[in-house]
């Protein structure tokens, strides 16, 4: 996939009922600071709960009105799941005008190769989520949990939350991270010279040997925090808007 003139990247905007202010900043972004792009890509957990698109509540469908209103003036949208809203299936994304994304992909940005996830997967250490990561991702077991009712729904993800919250307090703040050998391991794998992702919430630019890089992207939950790619490399953007 080859993307075209400018491009925006963020994640971990995590819009939530609960956190209008964040909904506001994302708004704002949208509407100030999108304009000159061709493309925006958000890399996971746009939302802070997802329980399946035929229940996207009211923020789903404000979101969904103001991507579709990017889309509409002809900025490419693309979604890639987190693990907060890996529900969000290709009715929401056509309603929002998204294209979804495999994480990880390859995007090439100025005819450069850079490796884009979502990051989830590559925190190994952390060996209590990445066995409840691979549970949610059986198909039996999304298939289930969207046959329940709404109700229901909404109190497991809640739940599953507050525990999520917990095992992050609990846990030595190394395992959050990504594990360097696997890092490394993608490199060698996919060949790139640069890797974006996010969900740690470590905004922080790492080089390997001067020459790889890997660029983190920050969560919205103070303050806005993206990534600019144009012709003339790429440039990290944040702050109060």
């Amino acid at each position: 996939m080859h993307a075209k003139g400018c491009s925006l990247l963020l994640s971990d905007v995590h819009l939530s009922t609960e956190a209008p202010e964040i909904t506001r900043r994302f708004f704002k972004f949208l509407h100030s600071q999108t304009s000159h792009c061709q493309a925006l890509f958000i890399l996971g957990d746009l939302f802070e709960l997802w329980i399946g698109d035929d229940a996207p509540g009211t923020l789903g469908l404000e979101v969904a009105v103001e991507l579709r209103q990017l889309a509409g003036n002809g900025i490419s949208l693309f979604f890639m799941h987190g693990n907060r809203d890996f529900l969000i299936g290709p009715d929401y994304a056509a309603q929002a005008g998204m294209q979804l994304l495999e994480d990880p992909c390859i995007v090439y940005f100025n005819q450069q190769p850079v490796l884009l996830s979502h990051g989830d997967a590559w925190c190994t250490d952390d060996v209590e989520y990445q066995a409840f990561r691979s549970h949610r991702l059986k198909p039996e077991v999304r298939q289930a949990f969207l046959a329940q009712s709404e109700a229901e729904r909404v109190a497991f993800a809640k739940n599953a939350r507050d525990a999520s919250r917990q095992h992050t307090q609990n846990s030595a703040a190394g395992i959050m991270d990504v594990n360097q050998a696997v890092i490394q391991e993608v490199f060698a794998g996919s060949g790139v010279d640069t890797i974006i992702h996010g969900h740690t919430h470590r905004p922080a630019d790492h080089t390997y040997h001067d020459v790889r890089q890997r660029l983190v992207l920050g969560d919205w939950y103070s303050q806005a925090s993206w990534l600019e790619i144009d012709t003339d490399g790429i440039h990290r953007h944040g702050g109060v808007i």
